[in-house]
């Protein structure tokens, strides 16, 4: 059986498109689910955000909309973006990211529409998931979420969502059908080709 980590924020409408095809993944395939802040990935690798760069984040919820369509899933853009995530985050892990919970959430968003700081729709998701708050502040919580971050840092995650396996990265909803191909054990990933082009020697460099 292939192990997958798969890193995500609830903040990524394409995080969540993803996640809406994670079922067309092999049936041999274990995947583990991993709540990452993604602010704390753009500063670490000294990157910004697609909804950061004003004429890119037109196009990012754009394209977001289109690739919806489609693959036909239901999508409703929330009220404001980005929002702080955090919440969306403990609550996850404090319910042990699984599966079920992980589809939830990102539904909760990207569906319906609604979003943490709304104190009433999020007070009656808690009331959902019988959870109380006080759950989402302990230290197990925050520190796991802290240890997913090092860990995608650590596997070299620079955005989400992003798969990893046998110390690959595949990044983005558009890596979805590469993902399908390597699990599948497509002989390309062996090939000269690929091999060459993830070792093109580095030109010339921006200034800073």
């Amino acid at each position: 059986m292939q192990k997958i980590d798969w890193y995500f924020d609830f903040i990524s409408p394409f995080a969540y498109l993803q996640s809406e095809l994670l079922h067309t993944l092999p049936g041999d395939v274990q995947i583990d689910f991993k709540p990452v802040l993604f602010a704390a990935l753009l500063t670490h690798w000294d990157n910004r955000g697609p909804a950061e760069i004003v004429p890119k984040r037109q196009w990012t919820y754009e394209h977001c909309a289109w690739l919806a369509h489609k693959h036909g899933i239901p999508l409703t853009m929330p009220a404001q973006h980005p929002f702080n995530p955090l919440p969306l985050l403990r609550l996850c892990i404090a319910l042990g990211s699984t599966p079920a919970v992980v589809r939830r959430l990102f539904r909760w968003v990207w569906r319906e529409g609604k979003l943490p700081n709304e104190s009433d729709n999020f007070s009656q998701l808690l009331n959902e998931l019988s959870v109380t708050p006080d759950m989402l502040d302990t230290p197990a919580v925050k520190q796991q979420l802290r240890n997913h971050g090092e860990q995608a840092i650590a596997a070299g995650v620079f955005g989400v969502p992003t798969a990893v396996v046998d110390n690959r990265c595949f990044w983005g909803l558009d890596a979805t059908d590469m993902l399908q191909a390597y699990l599948r054990g497509d002989s390309f990933f062996r090939s000269e080709p690929f091999l060459r082009a993830g070792n093109v020697p580095q030109g010339v460099q921006r200034n800073k």
